[in-house]
């Protein structure tokens, strides 16, 4: 897998850039207005906390923007790499300018810069994250080992990360919001929408523990597969007779019934159903 200069050495420039006493005729350090950044259409954070965003802004009103943003020229505009936050931050403060250092960066290298600046800053909830891994292992067409090496992670991590991108929109939000930590998730990762929701439900309004989910978890597996089991039905001979017999006690079950030739057709809607004909063949 080959990255190019794009990457390792890109990072190194924002780190530098970070260091003022660094700052050469490439890397800027200018008071750029609000207004004339645009976001990385790239940026994989999609969930911001009022909150904390509330108490970053009163602490640059404060103490003023500690860290500057990390911008690129898109012609007579600038284009955020790094530090959404703090911009986000800094326009609900209502102040029009904000410190930014300018870095020259192609275009082509935005998405990759986004993608690990916020792995690298830890700033990501894990939901963000298995989808920059994803973003990463399909943009470079990398295995979870290389991508693993990359990040500083286990490949057992990395796997287990990017299996919660198979859980349901809703257990996604649940999870990328806190409602339920990653041990919760990890729990109903497999299980059907309908079964996630109803457990999420549980976990959050009976504040489950891990472990307590765990057993529910256990229990509803459990409960799956005994429905779902049916023992066939012995081969036997039935006569005319019982036939006629067997299919008016079907009927009188309230099933659809049709002979057709020599054979029954008989619908089936449920696992209740499926016991009524049972009993209707096993008492003749």
């Amino acid at each position: 897998m080959a990255l190019g200069r794009g990457l390792g050495e890109l990072l190194g420039e924002i780190e530098t850039a970070y260091d003022t006493n660094n700052i050469t005729s490439k890397n800027e350090v200018l008071e750029i207005e609000v207004d004339n950044i645009a976001l990385n259409p790239y940026q994989p954070r999609k969930i911001f906390s009022e909150e904390k965003l509330q108490e970053l802004s009163d602490s640059i009103v404060k103490n003023g923007l500690l860290q500057p943003i990390v911008v690129t020229r898109d012609g007579g505009t600038f284009l955020l790499i790094a530090g959404e936050r703090r911009l986000r931050a800094t326009k609900l403060a209502n102040l029009l300018t904000i410190k930014a250092i300018v870095l020259d960066i192609e275009n082509n290298k935005l998405r990759e810069l986004a993608l690990i600046e916020n792995i690298q800053r830890d700033d990501l909830n894990v939901i963000e994250i298995a989808y920059s891994y994803a973003g990463l292992i399909n943009d470079y067409n990398m295995t979870h080992e290389e991508l693993a090496t990359m990040v500083s992670k286990s490949r057992s991590s990395i796997s287990n990360i990017l299996r919660l991108l198979t859980l349901s929109n809703f257990s996604q939000k649940m999870l990328g919001s806190d409602k339920i930590s990653l041990g919760h998730a990890k729990l109903i990762v497999g299980l059907t929408e309908e079964e996630q929701k109803i457990i999420i439900d549980s976990i959050i309004g009976q504040k489950l523990s891990v472990r307590e989910t765990e057993i529910l978890v256990k229990q509803i597996k459990k409960e799956l597969i005994v429905s779902k089991k049916v023992t066939p039905l012995k081969p036997k001979k039935y006569n005319l007779s019982s036939l006629l017999e067997i299919e008016e006690s079907l009927r009188n079950s309230d099933l659809e019934v049709k002979i057709d030739a020599n054979y029954f057709k008989i619908k089936i809607n449920s696992q209740e159903d499926i016991e009524k004909i049972r009993k209707a063949f096993q008492n003749k």
